[in-house]
């Protein structure tokens, strides 16, 4: 197939293009390459990729309305990966706008070059920060999401809205995947992984917030992409079963579905730590902290439905994925 992937400089964006180029699909690559963190590493992750004959980048800001509806009509795409976002909670705090720019603007665009163009199925990002102030664990896509946070988890319910209109309108098949805290290799700098492994190989302190009194639901960037491309390879269809005087938040009576893809198995901040000082070999120093504005205590998916969908759910343990974290992080900055 030939399939576009938003945010393929990215995190999970890379990787999902070498994952589809090493079966064999055609896959072109957008991003902006913007500054939100280290350009270096958004190009180094893009010369992993640039060497397969099967890859094109197009460097585009999926915000910029003439040029998505020039790509879209260019290249004609059979299936879209949209993983293209302002990513981060606490950044969404200081500059709302630009949550607004990339992930309402930018998904309207990518929308509407998928229904012009007849794309066959748009998966895209969504979030477990849409579950928000809910506190009904494991978080499940059949409750409510009503009561967001932070600017980023609002856009990215808005984006879960805006594709459910699309299937309606226009019978575009949609899949929005709800992302558990991603952790693996080549990972964003702004994201506690990161963070942690720099402060701790410096003999710095590391920011430690409601005092330890965390729990996420770390999911290892090779079982998101597994999730990602099965998801994709099974395009959404209406559920039989649905009924509009009980509505089903994560299905409809149109091809629009929503999954978690989570590890299932929530782990404490501290002992989430505690790995990553065995894999060091070294002893944190702490800094604790409250709670910080837009940050929930704890997440933690139910699976059952992507199981159920694509026969698949998350593995890989804390220890072996942040062995293999550090391991990248000594040879990529050379500590």
């Amino acid at each position: 197939m030939k399939i576009l992937i938003t945010g393929a400089a990215g995190f999970i964006g890379s990787t999902a293009a070498l994952r589809l180029l090493a079966r064999g699909d055609e896959v072109v690559g957008l991003d902006n390459l913007n500054d939100y963190y280290s350009v270096q590493l958004k190009e180094d992750r893009l010369a992993r990729l640039t060497p397969h004959e099967r890859f094109r980048f197009v460097k585009m800001d999926v915000a910029d309305r003439a040029g998505m509806e020039r790509l879209f009509a260019e290249e004609r795409f059979d299936r879209v990966i949209h993983l293209a976002a302002q990513a981060g909670v606490r950044y969404s705090l200081v500059n709302p706008q630009a949550y607004v720019d990339s992930n309402v603007v930018g998904f309207m665009n990518v929308l509407e070059g998928c229904r012009h163009t007849k794309v066959q199925h748009l998966v895209y990002a969504s979030s477990s920060s849409v579950y928000g102030g809910n506190t009904r664990m494991p978080f499940s896509e059949h409750d409510s999401v009503d009561h967001p946070v932070s600017m980023y988890a609002a856009t990215k319910k808005a984006n879960e809205l805006m594709a459910h209109t699309y299937s309606h309108l226009f019978g575009l098949p949609t899949t929005g995947l709800r992302f558990f805290t991603v952790y693996g290799p080549w990972g964003r700098p702004d994201m506690a992984l990161f963070l942690f492994t720099k402060a701790i190989l410096e003999g710095r302190p590391i920011d430690v917030f409601n005092h330890g009194r965390m729990q996420r639901d770390f999911t290892y960037v090779d079982d998101i992409v597994e999730g990602v491309v099965r998801v994709l390879d099974r395009v959404a269809t209406p559920n039989a079963d649905y009924r509009a005087e009980s509505p089903d938040p994560a299905t409809s009576n149109v091809p629009f579905r929503i999954f978690n893809i989570g590890n299932h198995h929530p782990v404490p901040l501290l002992d989430y730590i505690g790995c990553v000082e065995q894999a060091l070999g070294m002893k944190a120093e702490m800094n604790l902290l409250p709670l910080q504005d837009g940050d929930v205590p704890a997440t933690y998916a139910d699976v059952d439905a992507l199981r159920d969908w694509v026969g698949f759910t998350p593995a890989t343990d804390i220890r072996t994925g942040i062995g293999r974290f550090v391991e990248w992080y000594r040879a990529y900055y050379r500590v």
